[in-house]
C-alpha cells in the first residue's frame, strides 16, 4: 500500500494543523520508499522499537510520541508521528480512556481542546471511581485533598495533563484523570486527580492507529512497557 494513502487517513482523522505550535508531527524520517507492506505501531520510538521493526521486516513505524532528534542510524525506515493532533481528535488519545471504561450511562459534557468532560448522571463514590481505572493501570494513584465522598463530572486528558487541573475545575469538573502528576501540583489541587501514568493513559491508542491504517497491510504492535518499576 502507498504510504501516503495511509498518512492521508491518519491526517483526515487527526489534522496536522490542530497540533500545538511547539509540537513535531508528521514524518520524522521519510525515505524514498512509497509502498509499505508491514507497519509497526508504537507509543514511543526507541532503539529497541527500531530493532524490533527491523527484525520483523517492517517498512514503517507509526508512533504517538514524536522525535525531536533522529539518529542517523534510523534513516532507512519511515517513521511518522501523530501527537497533539491525535490527542485533540474526536476518538483520539483522550477519548480512548473513556471508551476503555465501558461505561453504561454517561454523557460528554464538554469537548475542549485537550480536555473531555463527562457527566456520570449520578454521584459515583471515590472508591468506585478509582476502581474503574485498576484494569487500565494497575499502579493508578489519586489525590483527594478536599476529602470529597463522590464525583459526578470528570475531565480527562491522556498523557501529561496536570497543567489543566485549574481549567478542569473552572469548567465544573469534580475530578481530572490524567498522568504525570507532580508532587506540588498534587498538593495544591482543589479537585480529585487520578494519575493513571503517562504510558498507561496513552498505550491504548494503538488499536485506533491500527484501524486507521486499515485492511490490506500487516500491523504489528511494538513490545513496550512503562520505564517505571513498581
Amino acid at each position: 500500500m502507498n504510504k501516503y494513502e495511509i498518512i492521508r487517513k491518519i491526517e483526515n482523522f487527526a489534522p496536522v494543523e490542530t497540533a500545538e505550535a511547539w509540537d513535531c508531527v508528521g514524518f520524522m524520517v521519510e525515505t524514498k520508499r512509497e509502498n509499505v507492506y508491514r507497519i509497526m505501531v508504537c507509543l514511543t520510538v526507541t532503539d529497541m522499537v527500531v530493532a524490533q521493526a527491523r527484525r520483523q521486516e517492517c517498512d514503517m513505524i507509526i508512533s504517538h510520541h514524536p522525535l525531536f532528534e533522529v539518529p542517523i542510524s534510523w534513516a532507512d525506515i519511515d517513521i511518522y508521528s501523530a501527537h497533539t493532533n491525535l490527542d485533540k481528535a474526536k476518538g483520539g488519545t483522550t477519548d480512548t480512556i473513556i471508551d476503555a471504561l465501558y461505561l453504561d450511562d454517561y454523557k460528554i459534557e464538554i469537548e475542549h481542546e485537550f480536555l473531555r468532560m463527562i457527566d456520570f448522571k449520578k454521584d459515583v463514590s471515590i472508591d468506585e471511581f478509582v476502581e474503574m481505572f485498576r484494569g487500565l493501570s494497575p499502579n493508578v494513584r489519586y489525590i483527594n485533598n478536599k476529602k470529597v465522598d463522590s464525583v459526578r463530572k470528570v475531565a480527562f486528558c491522556a498523557g501529561s495533563g496536570s497543567e489543566f487541573i485549574s481549567e478542569a475545575k473552572d469548567l465544573g469538573a469534580d475530578a481530572l484523570v490524567t498522568g504525570d502528576l507532580k508532587f506540588h501540583t498534587a498538593l495544591d489541587s482543589d479537585i480529585v486527580v487520578v494519575d493513571m501514568g503517562h504510558f498507561e493513559s496513552e498505550i491504548i491508542i494503538r488499536p485506533v492507529l491500527k484501524n486507521l491504517v486499515g485492511e490490506g497491510i500487516e500491523v504489528i504492535y511494538a513490545e513496550e512497557k512503562s520505564p517505571f518499576i513498581y
